[in-house]
């Protein structure tokens, strides 16, 4: 029997992937409203309160109230803004580094963001572990293509076509912060700094890391076995053994749900280099959102992904 699925927030970057994902997966049926009652909250409540699954493409404000208009304790909730991510009644949907169980059982799951997924995965493991300290001072470099900044920044990078690069969140307060700092498990927060480029998608988060200076921490070689042990047998998050010279964020990034995890370093490992690759859209956003749907309708956790 197949279970019914509502978008609420279909048409946006994100509910437009995450349907293209589920598009003939017979496991699933979508509830899809007319494009005059998108917006009808009655139709809306109705839409919610009948799927046994929802999955949340909207602004923050706004995926709080539509939590609220869910009447019953049977239908379950995957929330794609940031509203919930630090939620202590949400279950952070990052199934490789909190446990695909949790997720799998979970009534709400909250997706990570984009740049988190990079950061955390790269830190998060090797705190746990011991390898790095979690009262470190963290500086996290991330750029992204325009297409995670919604209809708004698409729309701006499109029309103007000279904007080569733009930095922000200069006030130190993304909205991220607190989802790396939790999630990673540190006591400090990290020191952000975003950009983003004309690509449409993609995305590289880099951790840089003076491991001279941190005197429990591992060398190279361990972070990167640690890291591959960590994520062993997964299908989504891989972990590189090479070291290219330079690594590329093409304009034409093609789509994909991978998360890819690399460590550089200095010759005698007093300094490394972190780095994630990802797309955007991909395990940033409506490929994350398709897995934790598969683990919580108890299928294939790649089933409809691009890998």
């Amino acid at each position: 029997m197949s279970a019914s699925i509502f978008i609420d927030g279909a048409a946006g970057t994100t509910g437009l992937e995450i349907g293209e994902r589920l598009a003939d997966r017979p496991e699933f049926d979508l509830i899809v409203l007319e494009e005059e009652r998108r917006k009808d909250d009655d139709a809306r409540a109705q839409a919610m309160n009948d799927a046994d699954f929802v999955i949340l493409c909207l602004p923050d404000d706004a995926a709080k109230a539509a939590v609220g208009m869910i009447r019953n304790d049977r239908t379950r909730v995957i929330d794609a803004s940031s509203a919930h991510r630090v939620a202590a009644d949400w279950t952070y949907g990052f199934p490789e580094v909190i446990g695909r169980e949790a997720v799998a059982t979970a009534r709400f799951v909250s997706n990570p963001g984009c740049y988190p997924t990079g950061f955390i995965g790269l830190v998060a493991p090797l705190v746990r572990a011991g390898l790095l300290p979690a009262d470190w001072p963290y500086v996290c470099h991330a750029v992204s293509g325009y297409s995670g900044g919604g209809k708004a920044l698409i729309a701006r990078f499109e029309a103007e076509r000279d904007i080569a690069f733009r930095t922000y969140a200069l006030a130190l307060n993304h909205k991220h912060v607190p989802e790396m700092q939790i999630h990673a498990g540190l006591s400090l927060a990290p020191l952000f700094a975003p950009a983003v480029i004309p690509a449409h998608r993609g995305m590289v988060v880099e951790v840089p890391l003076h491991l001279g200076a941190m005197p429990k921490a591992g060398s190279p070689e361990v972070l990167r076995a640690a890291l591959t042990d960590f994520y062993a047998g997964s299908p989504v998050v891989k972990v590189a053994a090479d070291e290219p010279d330079e690594m590329l964020l093409r304009a034409a990034t093609p789509p994909v749900d991978t998360l890819t995890l690399r460590i550089f370093a200095a010759k005698d490992g007093s300094q490394a280099r972190l780095i994630a690759t990802l797309d955007n859209l991909g395990k940033g956003a409506s490929g994350a959102a398709v897995q934790n749907l598969n683990l919580m309708a108890g299928l294939d956790e790649i089933a409809g992904l691009r890998l």
